[in-house]
């Protein structure tokens, strides 16, 4: 048993990367993925500087070396085919230098969102068909699915050229949000070196079986993220499809950029789902079950933790969740 046992430290995005890295160590956590785009900042990742130096480059992973720790990917998690000029675009060109700099840095794996273009070639904000029942929706989805394959065509030749996998993240309001739909991407362009990561979160709520994904989808897991999620009372009105969200305001502290002029809503008071610790939504057995799956399609897996856990703070939620995957691990 190798799984490398991690955190992605966007939880920590208001401390520096070496404070953020202690906090890890002290956890017992050794891998790490670093933000370098997309939907948000990058505070520990200097993509414009380490792009440009050889020895800041070194430097930068010496950072994780002297703490005995391995950067193990570099998460771009956005939209890059949204058609709203201040967003896909920044966010295709934020994944092309994520890529680039993964294997400049020797990180094999790169995290990221299909994306969702809009309904047509006309259309100015995305468009995510979520049931395709009525036939234009049908017409809908044929235009985005060639609009996608032809984008992740250049990005798989990207990726091959600089020796990295790129791994989508199956997240609703994408294009790609399931194992089905994954591979439809992987088979329809002939990707090589893009897969999945396997974020099981998003999958729970949406009433998939977990490991039975990660079965049928096999080799083409690549990375992994640790991040549990729960249904809530509030399903029995809402359904898991809920649009029930509000705005948030514009000169609200601590809004989630989703592009420029947008930001994260927010959650109704009783929601149909939401995200908890590790361990919380599902117990350290299923997490057992979950690191074994992995491990048999890749016995050097990458798993990070995503503490999105409101009811916790970045320490608290990220402790609980690394004390739960370890004793997990442990069972194994």
């Amino acid at each position: 048993m190798a799984l490398k046992l991690g955190a992605y430290t966007a939880c920590l995005h208001d401390r520096t990367l070496t404070e953020a890295l202690d906090i890890l160590k002290e956890n017992g956590l050794t891998s790490v993925e670093v933000n370098t785009g997309g939907f948000i900042p990058s505070p520990h990742c200097p993509v414009d500087l380490l792009l440009s130096s050889a020895t800041a480059r070194e430097e930068y992973l010496a950072t994780f070396a002297d703490r005995g720790m391995e950067l193990t990917g570099l998460n771009c998690n956005g939209n890059p085919l949204n058609p709203l000029p201040g967003v896909g675009p920044k966010h295709a060109d934020d994944l092309r230098r994520t890529i680039r700099l993964a294997g400049l840095l020797g990180v094999r794996h790169v995290v990221t969102m299909s994306g969702t273009p809009g309904s047509d070639p006309d259309a100015k904000y995305p468009s995510w068909v979520v049931n395709p029942w009525d036939g234009v929706y049908m017409d809908v989805l044929d235009y985005q699915w060639g609009v996608a394959v032809e984008f992740w065509k250049e990005i798989d030749a990207l990726a091959r050229e600089n020796d990295v996998r790129v791994a989508i993240e199956m997240h609703p309001h994408n294009l790609v949000f399931s194992p089905v739909t994954l591979k439809r991407l992987v088979d329809a362009g002939g990707l090589t070196n893009v897969g999945a990561e396997m974020d099981p979160s998003h999958l729970m709520w949406q009433g998939m079986d977990v490991i039975a994904s990660i079965k049928w989808l096999g080799p083409l897991v690549f990375h992994a993220a640790a991040k549990d999620a729960t249904l809530c009372p509030g399903a029995d009105i809402r359904g898991v499809l809920d649009t029930s969200f509000t705005r948030v305001p514009a000169d609200a502290e601590g809004k989630v950029p989703t592009g420029y002029g947008f930001w994260c809503n927010a959650w109704p008071e009783n929601p149909a789902w939401k995200f908890v610790a590790v361990g919380l939504g599902n117990d350290v057995p299923f997490w057992t079950e979950f690191l074994r799956a992995l491990a048999e399609v890749d016995p050097d897996m990458a798993v990070n933790i995503e503490h999105e856990d409101a009811a916790f703070s970045q320490t608290e939620g990220l402790a609980l969740a690394a004390k739960n995957l370890r004793g997990a691990a442990a069972a194994l």
